[in-house]
């Protein structure tokens, strides 16, 4: 049954501009994470340090836009900078 109050209306308008946003934010995250791990197998050294910054600036700015929790992004920039840091060495 739809919403009949006008509150609950502009709310659903609002939940649905977030939900677009989120998921943009989301599949850029993924787009750029694939390709980091693409150049971390093949080891491709200068990829993989450019991907690495792409990858920790979308990663930031999901955690502060609160697409994501800001240690799970922590989390996985550290991680990243671990593997990326290995295939240097």
């Amino acid at each position: 049954m739809a919403p009949r109050r006008r509150q609950s209306l502009k709310s659903q308008r609002k939940d649905k501009k977030r939900h677009a946003l989120n998921l943009r934010i989301k599949t850029e995250l993924k787009k750029t994470l694939k390709k980091l791990q693409g150049s971390i197998l093949a080891k491709n050294i200068e990829e993989a340090r450019k991907f690495l910054r792409e990858a920790v600036s979308k990663l930031a700015k999901a955690a502060k836009k609160d697409v994501m929790h800001k240690n799970t992004a922590r989390r996985r920039i550290s991680r990243l900078s671990k593997k990326v840091a290995k295939l240097t060495t």
